[in-house]
């Protein structure tokens, strides 16, 4: 079986009839209706969306085969899955987190430093984590400027190391530290 992405995870029961709250990792919310049967994370149940509509930031959803309220309960919390190649192509610079986890880190100057455990982005940007062989977990900004290569097929991210600040200098230009250009991640296309 190819590698399953995260497109969505089923909220709480919404009414009476068995719908839910659909929160969504797309860049188009209602693309989980076009994905076909969506997969449990271990890949043993499947889940086709039947009526989906957009709420304030998320969808209100109904699946084929759950007519109850109590249906609906028991759903609550499942993260849904489509196979990768099922999911559009990135463009030049963008990636799906699934395609960046697990690859091996190195320096500029080719040490190794670890391997790529997480994407996150906590709301002022995307933050690679690296897990290094040895060693307390490092985040770094995913900025060109920290990350500048992305080797999906040599199975690498190139890092270079940003400088570390102690306090800081009058004379400083303030603009210097500013990382560069945040790279576009896609999970199912939106951001995380």
């Amino acid at each position: 079986m190819s590698a399953l992405i995260c497109v969505a995870r089923i909220g709480a029961a919404h009414g009476v009839r068995g719908a839910v709250k659909l929160w969504t990792f797309t860049e188009d919310p209602l693309a989980v209706r076009r994905y076909g049967p969506l997969l449990s994370k271990d890949g043993k149940r499947q889940f086709e969306v039947a009526t989906a509509r957009e709420a304030k930031d998320h969808l209100v959803a109904t699946f084929k085969g759950v007519a109850t309220r109590d249906e609906a309960e028991r759903l609550n919390g499942i993260e849904l899955y489509v196979a990768r190649e099922k999911l559009p192509a990135t463009d030049e610079d963008e990636y799906y987190h699934a395609d960046l986890i697990g690859l091996a880190a190195v320096t500029t100057a080719g040490e190794p430093l670890g391997r790529v455990l997480a994407i996150h982005n906590f709301g002022a940007g995307d933050i690679i984590e690296i897990a290094p062989s040895k060693g307390a977990t490092m985040l770094l900004p995913f900025t060109n400027a920290v990350v500048p290569e992305v080797d999906i097929a040599g199975g690498r991210v190139v890092i270079e190391l940003p400088q570390e600040v102690e306090g800081g200098d009058q004379d400083e230009d303030p603009s210097s530290s500013r990382p560069g250009l945040v790279r576009n991640l896609r999970t199912g296309g939106r951001d995380p």
